[in-house]
């Protein structure tokens, strides 16, 4: 039996959900199957099919979130903590075998084939996705992410081997609102290819049907923090502003241009007239044209095009309007270098994971901290790092969708048991 349809009987027994039968539950060899279903009561059109994790994960995730691990029993922690890495990921054969049945696939991979909400319906998203390896991450972040009003375009790295290009293809395939860079980069770290995938992507997105509202841009190793309806109403509150960190580069970068310089970083959230402003502004242009022959150009490029006033949704180059990466909603990163005791002053506390590049890739301890943040998304996340990271994520992400509340809201008595 589906654990959906147990979860569904299970919460009918908490006051808060308003169930008004007693669902009787029994002890299954699969784990939790109804005894009686919900007699009486009207069919509960939330989407409870979503949700992947038994009850077990559900409130040990929920005691890891909270920070309180007394709120889950211990041999469910430590079930659970066992599959912190996932030593063996599905493969690109997985996928390309999947795919063949689009329709299963998507059911039995639990994307959202509805929308929710007329607010999420009438303000679409388009997102840019460079990925290049890790088939099974890239279709984690999609799904998270995903909804069929919104439109995804994907640039495949033109170096990736020719199994994960097919893999996405077949993903692609299955999902109408998402398609696959009209052109596609050789993308080298801190090259201009990097900032060109995504240009390749805002110029097909441009041409979508899909009149989206705001652009965020992603890459392989990130991940939502924030539901799809969440999104929507931090973007509302951006009042047609970008959102990225931007801020004061030191005095010899400043002279480079001829336009004040500002540092940033990859990530953005801009809206669609800034994207339609990049192919019609002569001064724009002319900015990407230097930036090609540059350094790392995209923690430059950005942050610069969001202080030029003549920019749809930037803010003026004075001082004041400077923004931090902590203070941006794009995306939430951790520095080794900036890592400590928060009541000492600190930006963040340490790592829970390991760390790539000086960037922290989370682990499970870093969920209570992240979830208390402001931004959309946060990186990195890698399965073979921390695997359990990304499930709790997750679990977290589909409880809102289906119950519209916090999965730190669900202990031990939503789950009675006989």
């Amino acid at each position: 039996m589906e654990f959906s349809i147990a979860f569904h009987c299970l919460v009918c027994t908490s006051i808060r959900f308003g169930c008004s039968a007693v669902c009787a539950l029994e002890h299954g060899s699969n784990g939790l199957v109804p005894g009686n279903s919900c007699a009486g009561d009207e069919q509960d059109p939330r989407p409870t099919h979503l949700l992947g994790e038994d009850r077990a994960s559900l409130l040990a995730c929920s005691a890891i979130i909270r920070g309180d691990m007394e709120g889950a029993e211990e041999a469910d922690l430590v079930r659970l903590l066992a599959s912190r890495k996932k030593s063996r990921l599905l493969s690109e054969a997985f996928f390309l075998n999947a795919t063949r049945d689009c329709k299963a696939y998507v059911r039995e991979r639990k994307f959202l084939t509805s929308t929710p909400s007329a607010e999420e319906m009438e303000f679409p998203i388009a997102y840019s996705m460079v990925v290049h390896e890790k088939i099974e991450m890239f279709e984690r972040l999609l799904r998270a992410i995903y909804v069929p009003h919104n439109v995804y375009c994907v640039h495949v790295d033109r170096k990736s081997p020719e199994a994960f290009r097919l893999a996405v293809q077949g993903i692609v395939s299955c999902l109408p609102n998402v398609f696959v860079a009209g052109r596609l980069e050789s993308v080298i770290y801190a090259s201009w290819s990097r900032v060109q995938a995504d240009l390749n992507c805002m110029e097909d997105l441009m041409k979508s049907p899909v009149r989206w509202r705001y652009l965020l841009n992603t890459c392989g190793t990130d991940f939502p923090i924030k539901t799809n309806a969440e999104i929507v109403r931090a973007l509302k509150q951006l009042n047609g502003r970008n959102s990225m960190e931007s801020e004061e580069t030191n005095n010899y970068k400043k002279g480079r241009w001829i336009t004040p310089m500002f540092s940033g970083n990859a990530y953005f959230v801009v809206t669609r007239e800034f994207v339609r402003h990049l192919s019609e502004s002569q001064e724009v242009r002319s900015l990407i044209e230097w930036e090609k022959d540059t350094y790392s150009p995209d923690e430059h490029l950005w942050a610069t095009l969001q202080r030029m006033p003549s920019v749809p949704g930037s803010y003026p180059p004075n001082s004041k309007y400077q923004q931090s990466d902590m203070e941006a909603i794009a995306r939430l990163v951790k520095w080794s270098y900036l890592e400590g005791d928060v009541r000492k002053g600190a930006p963040y506390p340490p790592c829970t994971g390991t760390h790539r590049r000086a960037v922290c890739v989370y682990g499970t301890g870093d969920l209570h901290w992240m979830l208390s943040q402001h931004h959309l998304f946060a990186n990195k996340f890698d399965p073979e790092v921390d695997d359990l990271a990304i499930r709790c994520l997750e679990a977290h992400l589909r409880y809102k969708v289906v119950y519209g509340e916090s999965l730190t809201a669900v202990v031990h008595r939503d789950f009675p048991e006989r």
